[in-house]
């Protein structure tokens, strides 16, 4: 295949994945609103990544979900408000405050992780393990390639 038709291909791919992005969203907002859960999709991206690695500071979190400051003080905040997440000092580095999960936000991972998993378990119906591994494969290459140029 020539660099165009691999180039298209990708285009089309980054397609697919903002469109699948989009109807995630979509999904996890009605189930927020259907349960009534105080919580935006913007701050569930927080407590995803804090519930898979609980104790990051501001920064981390903003690198992982590609939120600016800004935007990442504000979500924490309200966060924080809503008695989700507290902030900690860092013990190291005493100019950083460590996001760290409450009881509350732990109680709400128990309570949307079988979401979630019923959401992508209708997302990937029909494909492979084998597949789903190939594509995160792919994805993270590709992710790599635009982060080194």
């Amino acid at each position: 295949m020539d660099k165009r038709n691999t180039a298209e291909m990708a285009l089309e791919l980054g397609r697919c994945m903002t469109e699948m992005k989009n109807f995630l969203r979509q999904h996890i907002q009605a189930k927020i609103k259907e349960h009534r859960i105080d919580i935006t999709f913007e701050m569930l991206e927080i407590m995803a990544c804090l519930w898979n690695k609980d104790g990051i500071n501001q920064q981390e979190l903003a690198d992982i979900t590609i939120k600016d400051k800004s935007s990442m003080t504000y979500l924490v905040d309200n966060l924080v408000k809503r008695n989700m997440v507290s902030r900690e000092p860092d013990t190291d580095d005493r100019r950083n405050n460590l996001i760290c999960l409450t009881k509350e936000g732990r109680l709400l991972q128990r309570k949307l992780h079988p979401w979630l998993l019923e959401m992508y378990d209708k997302a990937a119906f029909g494909s492979q393990l084998s597949d789903i591994n190939k594509s995160i494969k792919l994805i993270r290459r590709m992710t790599e390639n635009l982060k080194n140029k």
